[in-house]
């Protein structure tokens, strides 16, 4: 029998960095996502293909889900030290083959995690053909491993939270995104979940809330991407490595945060986001992305998330898509487009 499912991309208004410290942050689920299909095959294979948001298959392997001749009972495919990957690739070329293998390497140690977190899952000796398809593009940012990892934790009926910590780390904002269909309050309760016995319960790891985050000023928010994909767990590494007093950042993170939530007005929204942008660059001792590559502009730009790239937060009217592009910024969607809200 056939199966689907789905989970939304992420972006984070506020508490980038400090979310990792247990600051209270606010979260948007976006329209954008990416959805996992499944059916059985005859074969105990793993056949795995990715579209793009455009339709093209961008990975295609296959994973061979029989244990190896004198593999112990107890053991499966997806033991640690078992486990064969047979990939056919659409283009040949040398760079290609290593990019697709490590690709093909990350994906089987997600699928061995969750079969960890769960035996019984790929362990039935059933094999499947899965589809991967995302309606944003992967240089954007919005949680291209996290929507998939949500979606294997729903097929693998796992702690979502917990695969992404065992897998990647992170501050898990990008789960909670994932399954929710509205603005939310996240807060990280503990840095790292222990594994436990299936069926037994677990310890909160984060705290969300739905929020009614409806900005009347909302159409004068704009999301512009950078062209640039940031690789958020070195903006982690780096963050780590910085001396500071970590609770009084996610202290004060907090409370711009709670005042962003309930601020009715786009002056006293613009007056929060530049106090975090402040509060952020003499922490990380890095400019503002204002400051580095739109000095001219008029109304604020926000980083998201790490920084450096991916989409950042813009003030503006409606010559501000044309301000960006005039930049070489193609990517502009106004906050309408981009957040999912929830139905009326």
């Amino acid at each position: 029998m056939a199966k689907e499912f789905y989970s939304n991309g992420k972006l984070l208004l506020t508490g980038e960095y400090a979310v990792l410290d247990g600051a209270l942050s606010l979260a948007v689920p976006t329209k954008y996502g990416q959805s996992l299909s499944l059916k059985e095959v005859a074969s105990n294979t793993l056949q795995w293909k990715s579209y793009d948001e455009n339709g093209a298959i961008w990975f295609e392997g296959t994973f061979d889900l029989s244990p190896p001749e004198n593999t112990p009972k107890e053991q499966s495919a997806f033991s640690p030290d078992t486990g064969h990957i047979t990939l056919g690739f659409n283009d040949h070329a040398h760079h290609q083959s290593r990019e697709k293998r490590a690709i093909a390497v990350t994906l089987l140690k997600i699928l061995r995690e969750a079969h960890t977190l769960n035996p019984y899952f790929l362990g039935d000796k059933k094999g499947y053909a899965v589809e991967t398809k995302m309606t944003f593009a992967r240089d954007w940012g919005l949680g291209s491993s996290s929507t998939l990892i949500n979606n294997i934790a729903q097929w693998a009926e796992v702690d979502a939270y917990e695969l992404l910590w065992n897998v990647f780390s992170g501050s898990g904002y990008d789960i909670a995104c994932a399954q929710y269909k509205s603005p939310i309050l996240y807060r990280r309760k503990k840095n790292r979940p222990y594994t436990q016995k299936r069926g037994t319960p677990s310890l909160p790891i984060a705290e969300v809330e739905e929020v009614n985050f409806n900005p009347p000023f909302r159409d004068k928010l704009y999301f512009i991407h950078l062209n640039k994909k940031q690789n958020s767990r070195e903006g982690i590494a780096a963050y780590r490595k910085k001396d500071f007093d970590n609770a009084k950042l996610a202290r004060q993170v907090s409370e711009i945060t709670r005042e962003t939530v309930s601020c009715k007005s786009l002056s006293e929204f613009e007056s929060l986001m530049t106090q975090h942008e402040t509060l952020l660059s003499q922490t990380l001792q890095m400019p503002t992305v204002k400051e580095l590559l739109f000095p001219d502009f008029t109304g604020i730009v926000k980083s998201l998330g790490a920084w450096g790239g991916d989409f950042v937060l813009a003030t503006g009217d409606g010559t501000t898509p044309m301000y960006f592009e005039g930049l070489g910024y193609e990517t502009v969607l106004p906050y309408p487009e981009m957040v999912l809200e929830p139905a009326g």
